[in-house]
């Protein structure tokens, strides 16, 4: 004798099943190329290279070939997924310091925070994935003659800096150490100056030191600090000289710096390099950061970054920059919304991301974050939206700060949803291997997004990797443009 079935459960079943079926064939799909970590490392050593040869001062462009940093590196005897669950650790601390610095700057802490011709040159873009001092670096020369060092590039921070001899406490690079006495055109910077005082408007340290050379001091949201004499000197790269750049000669630099001498900051700060060079090249960069097992092969192009009009290409999608009131180093961008598969994310909404009038809150768009950190009831909503698409995907443990994983062992190709950031201006629609990666080599692949319980949410560089970012500092405009590298 047959079971009667209640006739609301029928119904119940029957609309569950019309609307997975429903949001099945509405969605939008890309194709991922399930490709796992390596289970050895295939970085080359770099090349030697002179910086030197061929220097001019008014060069329109460059194209510079790129080495894998890795090969410097005191890790690079580590495994790929050893250096990612390294790269991993770094970014937490990276995020710390920058929600740092974004709550010095609004008064939520007491911590102190010290501040910070129309041709245009490239350069080469390393990856820093071994590094503890930051994600990708630049090769240049420092002084006269030229000493060859390693830079960190950072959007993140202002103040170029570099460690210099004779050394208090210093760590360990790759190159020699920058000895300002051997180079010609190196310069301390008075106490009490012009340029002194951009550094600190009251130029206090050197005061109350009784210091005639203005000192700078630098600290980091993660406890790194690097402190010294301010100063200008020329830095040369492929084929551009620049001269009387204002710079940071570090004599104490101390925490979590490894490898690299020093950093180029990229900010949108007074001080950064992008403004102090802004008459020769305009205040316009922009890099194209390609996969980071990239050993530069014509298959996979080199990360490059270019300075100067050539740098901003006029067919990307251009959203304009926002300006903080209380902190002028990030670049914050108005992102109104999120699509997966092809529809708006309900509960991802404009009014998530605002930076309001004291600072607070906002997103910026940042080159040494690796993963994007997004306000947690965004992300869930993200999340959620993603995995509705994704049911055909066997899912997996979470995997570090990653709580949304699949197994995709066995396949070479799957299917998965589409993801767009809408930003005012335009959409940037991102390839499959830009927000799902691997963090083994047994086919595990994760969700590469965060939820944050801050109000800043971070725009990193997994999801930039394969655009070309141009930061127009004078049109207050960041664009991207896709396969630009």
């Amino acid at each position: 004798m047959g079971q009667n079935v209640p006739k609301t459960v029928i119904f119940t079943a029957a609309v569950l099943f019309l609307s997975f079926s429903s949001v099945s064939s509405s969605f939008q799909y890309n194709t991922l190329i399930v490709n796992t970590l390596p289970s050895s490392q295939i970085f080359s050593s770099p090349e030697p290279e002179s910086l030197t040869s061929t220097v001019s001062d008014s060069t329109t462009s460059l194209t510079v070939h790129l080495s894998h940093v890795d090969a410097l590196s005191s890790f690079s005897d580590a495994s790929p997924l050893e250096l990612f669950n390294l790269r991993l650790r770094r970014d937490s601390l990276r995020v710390k310091s920058l929600t740092t610095l974004a709550a010095v700057s609004t008064g939520k802490n007491v911590t102190k925070r010290t501040p910070r011709s129309p041709g245009g040159f490239s350069g080469a873009v390393i990856s820093g994935l071994s590094q503890g001092s930051g994600e990708y670096f630049m090769r240049l020369g420092v002084g006269t003659p030229a000493t060859n060092v390693y830079m960190v590039l950072d959007t993140g921070s202002d103040v170029v800096w570099l460690q210099c001899s004779p050394c208090k406490v210093c760590y360990n690079q790759s190159d020699p150490m920058f000895n300002p006495a051997k180079s010609t055109t190196f310069a301390t910077v008075p106490c009490g100056s012009s340029l002194c005082r951009r550094l600190d408007e009251s130029s206090s340290e050197c005061v109350n030191r009784g210091s005639k050379t203005c000192l700078y001091q630098v600290s980091y949201g993660d406890g790194s600090f690097t402190m010294g004499d301010f100063s200008t000197e020329t830095l040369t790269f492929h084929g551009a000289r620049v001269d009387h750049v204002a710079l940071g000669c570090g004599h104490d630099n101390e925490g979590l710096f490894v490898g690299a001498a020093g950093l180029l900051g990229l900010g949108r700060g007074g001080l950064s390099f992008p403004s102090q060079t802004k008459n020769r090249y305009n205040a316009k960069f922009s890099y194209c950061l390609v996969d980071r097992t990239s050993s530069g092969s014509a298959s996979k192009p080199p990360s490059t970054i270019v300075f100067g009009n050539d740098a901003v290409r006029e067919t990307s999608v251009f959203t304009t920059l926002l300006t903080n009131p209380k902190l002028d180093t990030f670049y914050y961008l108005q992102l109104l919304g999120i699509s997966v598969g092809g529809s708006r994310v309900r509960g991802v909404s404009e009014s998530q991301f605002k930076l309001d009038p004291t600072g607070d809150g906002g997103v910026i768009i940042d080159s040494g974050t690796s993963v994007t950190r997004l306000i947690q009831r965004a992300y869930v909503a993200f999340r959620d939206a993603f995995l509705l698409g994704a049911t055909r995907l066997k899912r997996a443990p979470s995997y570090s700060l990653f709580d949304t994983c699949f197994d995709l062992s066995g396949m070479t190709t799957v299917k998965v949803p589409t993801v767009v950031f809408h930003f005012s201006g335009g959409d940037v629609s991102l390839p499959a291997s830009n927000y799902l990666i691997p963090v083994n080599t047994q086919g595990r692949f994760c969700f590469a997004f965060a939820g944050t319980m801050g109000s800043l949410s971070i725009i990193g560089n997994i999801q930039q990797q394969g655009f070309r970012v141009a930061y127009d500092l004078v049109g207050s405009r960041v664009g991207f443009m896709s396969g630009a590298c």
